[in-house]
């Protein structure tokens, strides 16, 4: 008995670990979440620039039917916010996780895949009431994303189901390239495009963020963000909060948005052109050279002399041997080409063509 006592007074004397006293650390700090989820939009309504495909799934919505979809377009134009948007309003918070499997190019989807995981959940049957008491629709959905990826044996696995299941199942397919997706699919889908976003569009979301997180901008930061995202909402987005947890409490500048996106300076481009067309030779390379050495991607500098070149006082057959070139050069830098190399001979030809002109 004493034994006993003596151990329950040693267990009682350890240190017990400190528990958060009410009100102080115990509270959670809210989640930092990217605001490229914080923002995502939570509704049908709320999906920007979209407005055909908005006005399908709201009248589709309020049916509560839907029809085997195909999104298709550029990427950060809203493809997987639109259908992830509709299903939440179509299930609710409570159904959602049930009801909705979202495969992404990140995960496995061979043939296997479709054959085991897919099929199984479209045979599931559907069950069950909203908790709100509003229509909750018979079928479920799988949204497959980035499905231009699959293998062709996979996307033929997937037609039979897409058949089979109908009763019980609406499929939704989003990809970049609709050239990519087998006939079959496509003739059993609604296809519908996403276009890039409106300059103006762009402006608006990206105000309304600066306005709700409390940021300094200037009117050039918010235009240089559009111009450097070229109609990728997400891509805004991200560069948007890279600029402001760089800055802190500073005004975002255009030189700080140009600075992050890793984009070649308008200077930089123009005094290349220059070199082409009024220098030798030795000079050029020495220019190119400088510019490799302070890290700007060969891509990102082809991609933004394209744009200067149109633009350029260059007649319509100097232009077209010109971005002839850049588009192989392109190629061949995608290929792992070296990049010094692919610049000085795209460069040569800049300038072989500019002398012609004279």
């Amino acid at each position: 008995m004493q034994a006993f006592l003596k151990g329950a007074a040693t267990q009682s004397a350890k240190p017990q670990k400190d528990k958060p006293a009410a009100g102080t650390c115990g509270e959670k700090k809210p989640k930092s979440v990217p605001w490229v989820e914080k923002y995502r939009p939570k509704c049908v309504d709320e999906v920007a620039f979209q407005e055909e495909v908005v006005a399908v799934l709201k009248k589709s919505l309020e049916g509560a039917d839907l029809p085997n979809l195909l999104f298709y377009g550029p990427p950060g134009t809203g493809k997987t916010s639109t259908i992830l948007a509709a299903a939440r309003e179509l299930y609710g918070p409570e159904l959602y996780r049930q009801r909705v499997l979202e495969l992404n190019a990140s995960d496995e989807r061979g043939i296997q895949v479709i054959r085991e995981k897919v099929k199984t959940f479209a045979q599931l049957t559907v069950a069950g009431k909203r908790a709100d008491g509003k229509p909750c629709p018979p079928f479920k959905i799988i949204i497959l994303d980035e499905a231009d990826s699959m293998t062709n044996a996979a996307q033929a696995a997937l037609r039979r189901t897409m058949e089979k299941e109908s009763r019980t199942t609406r499929f939704c397919l989003i990809c970049n390239y609709v050239s990519r997706i087998i006939e079959p699919l496509t003739s059993r889908c609604s296809k519908f495009r996403f276009k890039p976003l409106d300059d103006k569009i762009q402006e608006e979301r990206l105000l309304e963020i600066c306005e709700k997180e409390n940021l300094k901008y200037s009117k050039e930061a918010i235009g240089a963000l559009v111009k450097v995202s070229e109609g990728d909402l997400r891509k805004a987005i991200t560069f948007l909060q890279s600029a402001a947890r760089l800055n802190g409490e500073k005004e975002i500048t255009e030189n700080i948005v140009i600075e992050i996106a890793g984009v070649v300076p308008s200077k930089m481009i123009n005094s290349l052109l220059q070199t082409c067309y009024n220098s030798t030779f030795d000079k050029l390379e020495i220019a190119i050279k400088t510019m490799i050495d302070e890290g700007y991607a060969a891509m990102q500098i082809i991609s933004q002399l394209h744009d200067a070149i149109i633009e350029e006082k260059l007649n319509d057959c100097q232009k077209s041997a010109i971005t002839e070139k850049i588009a192989e050069v392109d190629k061949c830098l995608a290929d792992g080409a070296d990049e010094y190399l692919q610049m000085m001979g795209l460069c040569s030809v800049i300038m072989q063509q500019a002398t012609r002109n004279n």
